[in-house]
């Protein structure tokens, strides 16, 4: 049975944050590391998606809508990339295929896209997540699954977003994001949903793991009661669900989410972190593999 595919235009995906040295963005750290260079954040990458989601799914996408991808591929500031999402049989209730590709058909990211709660696991929900013993690791040896990451009241960086879309630093800059919205006010993109979930609930973390440089390696934002509206107040909690590793990386998985001041859950994520050991001084004088 043929799938249509729902196809996205062509965009040049910024490095946001070039400016950040020392970080994997940073043109110097990152091809000291290997890579091409300075590389694109994945939460920029999931901001292509929602013109996608919502001809699929409809606007309830930002409802009570998924998108979970796994990144394989780190792109370079201005890389080509376009989004793809395989057209479900009916809006809600479905997980549907959904990934990104350079020009040159490199796999840049790869999951689902979705809508309801019936319709079975999301990539990332159906991933082994390969957990190892803390004892066996280096960066991440202060953390376990089940620790707390955080308990705090944040808002989406609203700023940031109507200076990013104003700059021309977003990929597919939806009207909802910077004037009304069918919900009202204006909404946050997938990335600054990203950046409410994650900025600052891992700031007591980072700082056990010391001088290292890490990436982001999968991404899953859920709306449970969306969508979330910038410039409004959310509690935001998050714990550790695994860390595990590669040859290459400590790897950890957590869990994050948003709740409104009545206790409404309003949206989740799920996050993947590679922590690189050749960027640790604790892995100094290690062959590697």
């Amino acid at each position: 049975m043929s799938v249509d595919v729902l196809a996205g235009p062509v965009r040049h995906p910024r490095n946001l944050a070039a400016g950040v040295a020392g970080s994997i963005h940073d043109d110097a750290t990152a091809t000291g590391l290997g890579f091409r260079g300075g590389t694109v954040a994945g939460s920029v990458h999931l901001d292509q998606f929602p013109p996608l989601a919502l001809r699929a799914f409809g606007r309830g996408w930002f409802e009570d809508g998924s998108l979970s991808l796994y990144f394989r591929h780190a792109t370079t500031d201005g890389e080509p990339v376009r989004a793809f999402v395989e057209a479900p049989p009916r809006e809600r209730d479905v997980q549907a295929r959904a990934w990104a590709t350079t020009t040159d058909d490199v796999l840049v990211a790869e999951g689902t896209a979705g809508r309801g709660e019936s319709a079975g696991p999301s990539a990332l929900r159906a991933r082994d997540l390969r957990p190892a013993n803390p004892a066996d690791l280096r960066i991440l040896a202060g953390l376990r699954p089940g620790d707390v990451l955080g308990d705090l009241t944040l808002e989406p960086d609203g700023r940031r977003q109507r200076e990013r879309i104003e700059a021309g630093g977003m990929t597919e800059p939806l009207e909802w994001y910077t004037g009304a919205s069918p919900w009202g006010g204006p909404i946050a993109a997938p990335s600054a949903v990203v950046g409410l979930l994650y900025s600052r609930l891992l700031e007591d973390a980072k700082a056990t793991m010391g001088q290292h440089v890490g990436l982001f390696g999968a991404i899953e934002i859920r709306f449970r009661s969306g969508p979330v509206f910038l410039d409004r107040r959310y509690r935001v909690t998050g714990e550790v669900i695994a860390v595990s590793q590669t040859p290459k990386t400590e790897v950890l998985w957590f869990d994050s989410r948003a709740s409104d001041h009545h206790g409404a859950l309003i949206a989740e994520m799920r996050m993947m972190l590679r922590e690189l050991k050749q960027s640790s001084p604790l892995y100094a004088g290690d062959t590697p593999s």
